[in-house]
């Protein structure tokens, strides 16, 4: 049984939750401890009390744990990626990869442990010295979901460890096997009993816990709205910092003078890959009218040659649907979609395999309107609705009719329509001739609206969010 992480110790849980593979329904990836808000609160404690240490501790020695645990990853990422297919439904390669993406990171933040800038400025007084520089937060709550159980970790963990923060991790509850996998290899990297702890649980106990304390300086979530809504409302309460990432209905134009081939692949990864269960997934085509009739054709042609199946398996393109909770929600919009008008022309049923799990063809909708729930909800799913569009300003229009802003694509050949659509799409990250899922470690991650609340995410830029500026003055 896989324990919890609290002050350098490994503890039993209040009970315990069996980890189920997708793919294979009787298939048991472990047991794992379920924590409760007492030993949420234990960790908690645990954290503040390891504070003041680690954040004036050396900082070769935070560099060198960071990469250590970034050689574990990389040198594991076969391993630990088959874990991730196995217990998230991901396929084989993607899962390898999303290893390695996270031992990229915590690379990445290995140095920058020890590039932490700051500034000296005169002050406009005659003998006044001022220096500008950044200091940890403190204890930071990290909130992550299932559709990522080891990158999305991953990018919160390093940089909050990096700029010496304490760390209380609580993982998504139906995918603990990745978290406790990269909890381990951390637990090994010689961190102080204390800064990094792992606490599995539901939200009700161990994320509650985290929102109600006042030795949480700080909470970082990833999630859906309406769970982000009450994270902002109870940090917000005690002026506990809050940084969230929530959904996405990320649109991809495709123009007329778009190369059919490119705008074809852009569109088929970015909606129906990873199982259309990534919050930059592509689930508006937005289609200029004279393009659209070939678009479609193609569209579904590549649609038919995709490979659904064991997320292990040889040859499969798109595996299971997390769980039966996904699947159900999956088939419900298939059938809100056509009792809207939309027309089915792909996809959008159930599908058997030769073991039981949670399968579902991809799905694709024509004649779809702006107004549709299909074209206005976030259904976290293979499921995408084409939407006529006249031209580039109706596009353009089409694609900011939303309440998310995350991640907006465009497919053209036009240097010009490009640009514009990059300076006037209201997402926080614009793709062009590339899909809209799918995003480098080293660059900011976010989006606006009700995408994304707070400072960004990864990169340098991170560091808004885990350190805070203090400036500093002293008279000659």
């Amino acid at each position: 049984m896989h324990r919890n992480f609290i002050g350098g110790e490994w503890v039993e849980g209040i009970d315990v939750r069996r980890n189920v593979n997708p793919s294979d329904l009787d298939d048991c990836v472990g047991e794992y401890a379920h924590a409760d808000a007492k030993q949420a609160g234990q960790a908690i404690a645990a954290a503040r009390a390891a504070a003041h240490g680690w954040a004036r501790g050396s900082l070769q020695a935070r560099a060198d744990a960071l990469e250590a645990i970034a050689a574990e990853l990389l040198a594991r990422r076969q391993e630990l990626g088959d874990l991730l297919a196995r217990e998230e439904g991901k396929t084989l390669p993607e899962a390898i990869g999303e290893v390695a993406r996270a031992g990229h990171i915590f690379r990445f933040f290995a140095g920058e442990v020890v590039r932490a800038g700051g500034e000296h400025l005169p002050s406009v007084r005659p003998g006044v010295e001022v220096d500008v520089t950044r200091e940890p937060v403190g204890v930071v709550g990290i909130i992550t979901p299932w559709n990522f159980p080891i990158a999305i970790p991953a990018w919160k963990i390093a940089p909050a460890l990096a700029w010496g923060n304490c760390v209380v991790f609580k993982p998504a509850d139906l995918v603990p096997g990745s978290a406790w996998a990269l909890a381990e290899i951390i637990s090994r990297a010689g961190l102080p009993p204390g800064v990094f702890n792992l606490v599995m649980g539901s939200g009700r106990q161990v994320g509650e816990a985290m929102l109600a304390s006042r030795d949480v300086d700080a909470i970082t979530f990833t999630g859906s709205v309406s769970t982000g809504r009450r994270v902002l409302e109870a940090a917000a309460a005690r002026f506990a910092k809050v940084q969230l990432e929530m959904g996405g209905k990320n649109p991809l134009v495709v123009l007329d003078d778009a190369d059919l081939g490119r705008a074809v692949d852009c569109a088929v990864q970015g909606a129906f890959h990873s199982t259309g269960q990534r919050c930059t997934a592509s689930s508006r085509f937005i289609v200029q009218k004279g393009i659209l009739p070939r678009f479609v054709d193609a569209v579904r042609e590549r649609m038919t040659r995709l490979k659904v199946d064991d997320a292990r398996a040889a040859g499969t393109d798109i595996g299971p649907v997390v769980d039966d909770a996904q699947l159900a929600q999956n088939r419900s919009y298939v059938e809100i979609g056509v009792d809207e008008g939309a027309r089915l022309v792909q996809g959008g049923t159930s599908i058997e395999r030769a073991r039981c799990g949670h399968y579902f063809a991809p799905a694709l909708f024509t004649d779809a309107g702006p107004a549709m729930r299909i074209a206005r909800e976030e259904i976290f799913g293979p499921v995408a609705c084409v939407i006529a569009a006249d031209d580039l300003d109706h596009a353009l229009a089409l694609a900011n009719d939303t309440e998310f802003g995350l991640s907006a694509g465009i497919c053209t050949s036009s240097l010009a329509s490009a640009t514009r659509f990059r300076r006037e799409a209201q997402a926080g990250m614009v793709m062009v001739n590339v899909p809209t899922a799918g995003v480098d470690y080293h660059v900011p991650f976010g989006g606006r609206k009700a995408s994304s609340y707070g400072s960004r995410e990864q990169g340098r830029y991170a560091a808004e969010f885990f350190t805070t500026v203090k400036t500093a003055y002293t008279a000659a």
